[in-house]
């Protein structure tokens, strides 16, 4: 398994007040699944998004990623572990805009310490693999919302990470967009890239092989997707 969690629980506590994020979660991830995670806002499917992404640590509980148990790893080290094994790609795009597609697909190579022949073959590669290779010069207001959401895309690729991770990746963009977001990721994962993401819209979710439902900051569901739409 690429992601193993055991009996997670997230609690955050403000002064006297605790509130419980994540109940007694088990959940596992093999290499080359594509899950997605659904739920409602509060229903604790972001917040395990965050832990399964070393944005966050858990309160009790174990998590093994790749083999490695990352439950009470904290700071530099879980940042190390965050930037070689996993890809991110969110909502919102997070590109630089003073930097064009290129340069923003770099910079995980750039905080991984790699020189810069092998960072610009490599986000060419990168790149290429979204069909982006002639808006390599482009600068993030010069692209659409699904050229920007490819770019982000191919940065989580370049450092090629154990597990890419998804929040909401078709939320900002129009439905053509968002199939082609989608089809980019089928084709990722039939390649051999493990993929989990978090989605409100049902149609997104039966794109992918799997399904996990939150509701109250426990599964209450996860399903095989027989039939996942093909794009």
């Amino acid at each position: 398994m690429i992601i193993q969690i055991e009996n997670l629980f997230k609690v955050y506590r403000n002064g006297s007040i605790e509130v419980t994020a994540l109940r007694d979660v088990s959940f596992s991830v093999g290499e080359g699944e594509f899950v997605s995670i659904m739920g409602q806002s509060g229903s604790g499917k972001s917040t395990l998004m965050n832990i399964l992404g070393c944005l966050d640590t858990l309160s009790a509980g174990k998590y093994f990623l790749d083999g490695e148990d990352v439950s009470l790893i904290k700071g530099k080290k879980l940042a190390q572990i965050r930037n070689r094994k996993i890809g991110f790609v969110f909502q919102s795009y997070n590109l630089l805009p003073r930097l064009n597609a290129l340069q923003n697909v770099e910079l995980p190579m750039i905080y991984a310490g790699t020189s810069g022949k092998k960072r610009r073959t490599a986000a060419l590669e990168a790149l290429d693999r979204v069909g982006l290779t002639e808006r390599i010069h482009h600068k993030p207001a010069e692209l659409s919302g699904g050229q920007k959401q490819r770019v982000a895309i191919a940065r989580a690729l370049v450092n090629t990470p154990s597990i890419l991770l998804a929040d909401e990746p078709t939320g900002n963009l129009d439905s053509r967009s968002g199939e082609e977001i989608m089809s980019i990721f089928q084709r990722l994962n039939r390649e051999g890239v493990t993929i989990v993401m978090v989605t409100h819209e049902p149609d997104i979710a039966n794109h992918t092989n799997r399904i996990a439902a939150f509701k109250d900051g426990k599964i209450i569901s996860d399903e095989i997707v027989e039939n996942p739409i093909q794009v």
